[in-house]
């Protein structure tokens, strides 16, 4: 496993928490992982992340002030291991751009405390405590990910 991409709508909430904390936790289990973020839609491109979901990563000790939004592209199948999607209207829209060969799967299948069709909700329409709860997800599935990758 070489390359990880984190997707989800518009890459300004949940893909890129998932991405700042998922490279935090490869980096403390000494897994070497390259791991980026985007979105299916491209309305943010090069926006910076949603400022709550900037401070709900603050709050946790990351820092998020760095990306900018991209969106997901097919050519980028051929770089990547692994595509991690939010939810199922992201998974379906991944998959309908992925070639046979292609792993996709949703973030939270790694999350062992969580069945294997849990999604990441958006918190965008709704308040700090929706970022916070998107937090608390990610931190499980990135803990339950860099197990099975230090496994196989």
């Amino acid at each position: 496993m070489k390359r990880i991409c984190l997707v989800c709508m518009g890459n300004i909430c949940r893909s890129p928490m998932a991405e700042i904390v998922l490279r935090r936790t490869l980096e403390e289990h000494g897994i070497d992982v390259e791991v980026d973020s985007a979105g299916t839609g491209g309305w943010h491109v090069g926006a910076p992340m949603d400022e709550r979901a900037l401070a709900t990563l603050a709050a946790g000790g990351y820092d998020g002030s760095a990306h900018r939004a991209r969106r997901f592209d097919r050519s980028w199948f051929a770089e990547r291991d692994l595509v991690l999607v939010m939810d199922a209207d992201n998974l379906r829209a991944v998959r309908r751009l992925a070639p046979p060969e292609a792993d996709v799967r949703l973030f939270r299948s790694f999350d062992p405390s969580s069945p294997p069709e849990a999604e990441v909700p958006d918190p965008y329409y709704g308040g700090h405590a929706g970022f916070r709860d998107v937090l608390r997800m990610v931190e499980a599935a990135s803990e339950g990910l860099a197990r099975h990758l230090a496994d196989h």
